[in-house]
């Protein structure tokens, strides 16, 4: 794998640089982010029939004006669906890779419903062969990073995490699987390249034992303050932000 500089090189606009009458994941908040001279993180998920769209949420009711699971539509369904805000429609992966044409590093992140399902790290390597401009991928799921491992060897990934995981999302998750997470207990067998940790969890000593210990770089995310940006400063490499202009 060549090196990966430049994935620290820039600050990344966290869902692109949305805001206003620019929706998060869309085209037009790449677009932006490009503009601005940022690099973009954006999320990815599966469509009923197989299809990476750039969607965070696992339903559509947030942002839309549709209703029910992303991952029960297909393709088709969901580009009749308008968001809420502008006149965009959802992504896939295939239109922001054309839009973004290796400007800007992008940071992919693979959301996963914790079953070992790895086809979404099958298609995204398939359609990430093609593309020659600077672009990582991480995930929350340890498994989706072994898969990285097997299907995407030299493609740049990355583990993402946080000390508490208290929001909804991971009620599924027991104190144990918290603990293994938090604590990135398995880094000697996902291999991740970089990791990108909670700005409210820094300093942590996982994380920082990654990024002095063992040289990967640290991502931190979200910032959205001052405040939080003076901490991703002084104990990360880069920082993930919404909401500010760096």
């Amino acid at each position: 794998m060549a090196g990966i500089d430049w994935l620290t090189a820039r600050p990344i606009a966290h869902r692109a640089l949305h805001g206003g009458a620019l929706v998060e994941n869309t085209l037009g908040a790449a677009a932006a982010a490009v503009a601005g001279n940022y690099g973009i993180e954006a999320d990815l998920q599966l469509t009923a029939d197989g299809e990476v769209v750039v969607f965070h949420d696992a339903t559509l009711d947030r942002l839309t004006l549709g209703t029910g699971a992303v991952a029960e539509k297909t393709l088709a369904e969901l580009k009749r669906i308008a968001f809420k805000d502008g006149t965009e429609r959802i992504p896939t992966l295939a239109e922001l890779l054309s839009l973004v044409g290796g400007r800007t590093p992008l940071v992919l992140e693979l959301k996963s419903n914790w079953d070992a399902d790895d086809r979404l790290v099958r298609r995204v390597a398939t359609e990430l062969e093609r593309y020659a401009g600077p672009v990582a991928v991480m995930s929350f799921d340890p498994r989706l990073l072994a898969a990285l491992r097997v299907h995407a060897p030299g493609l740049p990934r990355g583990i993402v995490a946080e000390r508490r995981y208290r929001h909804p999302d991971w009620a599924r998750l027991s104190l144990w699987q918290r603990l293994y997470l938090a604590n990135l207990l398995h880094i000697f067998s996902t291999k991740p390249h970089f990791v990108a940790y909670s700005v409210q969890d820094l300093p942590a000593l996982a994380p920082l034992l990654a990024r002095h210990g063992l040289g990967m770089p640290l991502l931190t995310w979200t910032v959205r303050t001052e405040a939080e940006r003076k901490r991703a400063r002084f104990w990360a490499n880069q920082m993930i932000f919404e909401g500010l202009r760096p």
